[in-house]
């Protein structure tokens, strides 16, 4: 094996060197997704190396997002990469008629979107259309979409910006390359909720950014253990309003501990506000970025779950200090959502529909939340208590990634507690969306799919 070396020049941890040569097979295809590794005891003797350096390397990716373990079933690449968009997907693959799979996390409520509004707003604007809307388009993103989300934010999320603030992205795992591309070195550490989304780690790991697991309580991320553990972390990744798994919101006081810290010693906090606008209960607590008058916090949103994972359409709100940064790495990665989709995007929000749709779908997902928690009640399950969002999580006593492995093979789409975490051990659970749950019927069978594939 030929001995890499890190940024410093010094060589790679054994371990280190096997994870990238897996890695890069990964990337390459060469290991598809769902593929099968080797137990690490095989895969020592192949090498000649310490059982203990393979189950390193294997851990190291299974935290990064790259692999997943499925209890006595064994280790495989994740589900959900994919070789043209390496560890960034947000869904598991639909079933092969194109129906959702049942539990598939990811997606919104398909069947509830305007899609008959949708085709007049595209429609109007392609008869609109003029020879200039067929040049290449800004590397920024359209105005008027760049306009419609400053609208958006400054009146739903209190946050005061201006366009050029504003850069729209091809989803989430393209928000955060740019991100990285404008603002970070390799070797920068960045705290990272533990548990926490782990399909956005690969993207991190491209970039070379150092992973800093911070462990999540029921006030959100842990401030003061990632003062603590990781001082010297130069960015924050967090979701404040709906911690994505566990559901808890980042508590206010802990809002303003992060926000000095990050002001004091000129750190970045990337704020996720995924699925903020699915609040079932009370008013919600306000984004860390409506607080920031140090003006530390990079905004992300995205429309995947707002309106449908297709569009493949996120944007940014950064800090004015960044916006030269930002434009100078938006020329290099410039967005690639077609203008049609952009300028459609705008009219639905400046029109209202955006609105109307939201509130449409909160009181939607309120009802199919309560179908499933009651049909899962029936078989003897129980559901962590949340406040909103879009997925739920079940308490199990048994190892979660052996279930999850159970569920998945009966085709069902749920995923282990156990494989969102890093660092911090914590309880176990299963992981499931209930959006695409249509009628109470449906959420009993699916219910009782679930208890029969567990036994």
């Amino acid at each position: 094996m030929r001995q890499e070396k890190d940024s410093s020049g010094h060589a790679l941890p054994r371990y280190q060197q096997i994870a990238r040569q897996l890695t890069q097979a990964i990337l390459s295809g060469e290991l598809a997704p769902g593929s099968r590794l080797p137990s690490s005891r095989t895969m020592a003797l192949e090498m000649g190396v310490a059982r203990a350096t393979i189950e390193n390397a294997y851990g190291e990716l299974v935290a990064q997002g790259w692999l997943e373990r499925r209890g006595q079933a064994g280790t495989f690449v994740s589900q959900t990469l994919s070789p043209a968009q390496p560890g960034f997907t947000a869904s598991v693959a639909p079933a092969g008629n194109g129906e959702p799979l049942p539990f598939q996390m990811g997606l919104p409520a398909l069947d509830a979107f305007p899609r008959a509004l949708w085709s007049r707003l595209m429609g109007r604007r392609l008869r609109l259309q003029t020879r200039f809307d067929l040049a290449a388009p800004q590397s920024e993103g359209e105005t008027a979409l760049r306009q419609a989300i400053v609208d958006y934010v400054r009146f739903s999320r209190s946050i005061d910006c201006q366009p050029e603030q504003v850069f729209i992205t091809a989803g989430y795992g393209m928000a955060m390359t740019l991100t990285m591309r404008a603002l970070a070195q390799p070797g920068d550490g960045i705290w990272l909720e533990d548990p926490g989304f782990p399909f956005i780690r690969p993207v991190l790991a491209q970039a070379g950014l150092r992973f800093c697991p911070v462990p999540v309580d029921g006030d959100g991320m842990n401030v003061r253990e990632g003062i603590r553990q990781h001082p010297d972390a130069r960015f924050v990744l967090i979701t404040p309003a709906h911690q994505s798994p566990l559901g808890v919101a980042l508590s206010l006081p802990r809002r303003r501990e992060l926000l000095d810290w990050a002001a004091l010693n000129a750190r970045w906090i990337i704020e996720d506000d995924y699925d903020s606008e699915f609040r079932y209960q009370g008013r919600p607590l306000p984004p860390v970025k409506s607080l920031d008058a140090p003006q530390r916090v990079i905004y992300a949103g995205s429309f995947s779950k707002s309106l449908f994972p297709a569009l493949r359409t996120a944007w940014l709100v950064v800090p004015p200090q960044c916006v030269a940064a930002f434009q100078a790495a938006a020329k290099q990665l410039p967005c690639t959502v077609p203008p049609l989709y952009q300028q459609t995007i705008a009219d639905f929000i400046r029109e209202g529909h955006f609105w109307r749709h939201l509130r449409k779908m909160r009181h939607c997902y309120g009802q199919r939340r309560q179908w499933l928690e009651s049909a899962l009640a029936e078989q003897g399950f129980s559901v962590t208590p949340q406040q909103g969002g879009i997925q739920l999580v079940v308490p199990v006593e048994r190892e979660d990634s052996e279930l999850a492995g159970k569920a998945v093979a009966a085709g069902l789409a749920v995923q282990a507690l156990s494989d969102w975490r890093i660092a911090h051990p914590g309880e176990k659970g299963l992981i499931m969306s209930f959006t695409n749950i249509a009628t109470p019927e449906q959420a009993r069978k699916q219910a009782r799919a679930l208890r029969e594939a567990l036994k």
